[in-house]
């Protein structure tokens, strides 16, 4: 087992041997797409296609793996946001070993369900990952059970690393973009990079809501955010680094990127429109990581960890929804009407002549700020971008009509 806070390229080569036949060996995809848009090579690892669908088996399974007889037979306890769960319940199944994962109550119910269906208990604690975290430390104390962390823990950072030794199999990076949460990608990545590929620059990616990685550069210590974490990138939302992988991290990685759901849920667009990939918002936020730094990555040869894929439909449908309109090809509005026969019908016919697709309509009478004799309709269009949308804005004013747009949230 490695040393506390070390890990030598022969701890993730062991993790690598022990994964065999459990984990797929992600293979790194070009996208001429990216190239175009970021001047750049472009690869995409893909651990959204991992099973248990993030790259949280890696680590799961071969900390599972270490446990010594008597550990596995007292069973094992984990928190999880959802993809450390799914992941040691699978590899928990597999090996024989009873296991617990405790879960926010504010857990995507997909991560939820999809974890119970490896069969093993999940018990619903807290309002998010530190609270599940507490939790689960104090069950494994009551239980004489082992706490199998998601990221604060150097086996499973050396079965994590796995991924860097995929990466330098295939190509030498000048650059790789990781999202972080706990550190435990990031820092097994950058380990196994070390010697690899010492050139690449590891940079790694938070949600603006959870920026533990650049209050610890920062600091220059682990560092908790110290307020709640709010981002729809449910991977990343920790609150903190942990200790572990920032040793690890420290002398390798020195750069964060701060991404908001915005720009999350562009990626997420991005990749599923143009790719054909379906990645959750922990999974996006390297491609928005990369896209606020296409000057500096101009020319190079670039990887993006895709790190899952596991993504509630009901949050997909939002992420989209408020992806479509940040570029422009939804478009919301709310128009004042008389209320008179036929008034709705040449609003919509107004819409139509513009090429706009009426999506969703709301007409309502009866609000307090409308006068009597009006309406209010609220048009959601599907639109082509932009310079589309201030052509209908256009029109509106053109024809006289009394509009807002309702501000993005």
């Amino acid at each position: 087992m490695p040393s506390e806070r070390s890990i030598l390229p022969e701890h993730i080569e062991e993790a690598r041997r022990r994964l065999a036949g459990i984990i797929k060996a992600t293979p790194l995809i070009r996208s001429a797409t990216l190239d175009r848009m970021l001047d750049a090579h472009v690869l995409i690892k893909p651990e959204n296609l991992q099973k248990t669908g993030s790259f949280k088996i890696r680590g799961a399974y071969n900390r599972l793996a270490t446990l010594a007889d008597d550990q596995k037979s007292r069973g094992v306890v984990a928190a999880s946001a959802g993809n450390h769960g799914q992941a040691l319940a699978y590899a928990a199944t597999r090996a024989g070993v009873s296991a617990t994962i405790v879960m926010p109550t504010t857990a995507a119910i997909a991560k939820i369900d999809a974890t119970r269906s490896y069969g093993q208990s999940v018990v619903l604690e807290g309002v998010d990952y530190q609270e599940a975290r507490a939790a689960a430390i104090k069950m494994c104390t009551e239980r004489g059970a082992c706490f199998i962390d998601a990221y604060d823990d150097l086996e499973v950072i050396a079965g994590q690393g796995t991924v860097g030794l995929e990466i330098a199999d295939e190509v030498t990076p000048d650059f790789v973009i990781v999202p972080v949460g706990g550190g435990g990608l990031i820092a097994g990545i950058a380990a196994a990079l070390a010697t690899r590929a010492p050139n690449a620059e590891v940079i790694g990616v938070e949600a603006a809501g959870s920026p533990q990685l650049s209050a610890s550069l920062a600091a220059d210590a682990a560092a908790s955010i110290g307020r709640p974490v709010d981002t729809i990138a449910d991977g990343l939302a920790t609150g903190r680094i942990g200790a572990i992988p920032f040793e690890v991290m420290r002398r390798r990685v020195k750069r964060a990127v701060t991404v908001d759901d915005f720009e999350i849920s562009e990626a997420v667009l991005l990749m599923l429109e143009r790719l054909k990939l379906l990645a959750e918002g922990a999974g996006a936020a390297a491609l928005a990581g990369a896209l606020k730094l296409k000057d500096d990555l101009k020319g190079k040869t670039v990887v993006l960890v895709v790190s899952g894929g596991n993504i509630d439909t009901n949050v997909l449908d939002r992420i989209i929804g408020h992806g479509l309109v940040k570029v422009g090809r939804l478009f919301r509005v709310a128009v004042d009407l008389r209320d008179r026969p036929g008034e709705l019908g040449k609003l919509v016919s107004m819409i139509a002549a513009t090429g706009a697709n009426v999506r969703a309509i709301d007409h309502d009478r009866t609000r307090r700020d409308i006068a009597i004799g009006g309406a209010r309709v609220m048009l959601e269009l599907e639109t082509r971008g932009p310079t589309h949308i201030e052509a209908i804005r256009d029109q509106l004013k053109r024809r006289g009509y009394a509009f807002e747009v309702p501000a993005l949230g």
